[in-house]
């Protein structure tokens, strides 16, 4: 169980009000770095098609998690290719058999 899991049910209570966080990383990694790391965890190549930016896409994003550290002191420590490696280690177990 990873620590926000913790967090997360140690928090819960059907009495109280709840409020929404924005979970992730407040650090902003390129989509062309996002997909590198899937392809070196995956082992495997994607196959891209390029295209200019579309109505709505943004140049940069990341999570604002201020609210998560004031009222829980978490901040997120992993990072991007362990998260990646994690994930896809999950994902292909868990479809294994499907």
């Amino acid at each position: 169980m990873n620590c926000l899991t913790k967090v997360i049910e140690k928090n819960i209570d059907p009495r109280k009000h709840y409020k929404i966080y924005n979970i992730g990383n407040n650090k902003t990694v390129s989509l062309q770095d996002f997909i590198n790391t899937i392809e070196i965890a995956m082992g495997k190549k994607a196959i891209k098609k390029m295209y200019p930016m579309q109505k709505g896409d943004v140049p940069r994003t990341f999570a604002d998690i201020t609210e998560l550290i004031k009222d829980y002191k978490y901040s997120p420590s992993t990072d991007i290719m362990s998260g990646i490696e994690n994930f896809v280690n999950w994902f292909m177990n868990y479809n294994k058999n499907k």
